[in-house]
């Protein structure tokens, strides 16, 4: 069975979407996924949730407005 990494820092976190996912986070990008994490009914944010907690939530948005400075 494949462990899940969660990260627990913004460099973590930062390292993941940018070299392990490949995604660039761009301004569109980063604005995009606030609002849909902001999103109460967005079906991605309620799996998000779910599986990771609203603490995790929290700290995850912290990261996105993070990578936008």
């Amino acid at each position: 069975m494949e462990k899940t990494f969660i990260p627990n820092s913004y460099e973590e976190w930062r390292h993941c979407i940018t070299v392990e996912c490949r995604l660039e986070l761009t301004e569109s990008f980063i604005s995009e996924r606030i609002a849909a994490l902001q999103n109460p009914r967005d079906y991605s944010t309620k799996k998000f949730i779910q599986l990771y907690g609203q603490h995790h939530l929290q700290k995850v948005l912290g990261w996105f407005e993070q990578a936008k400075h």
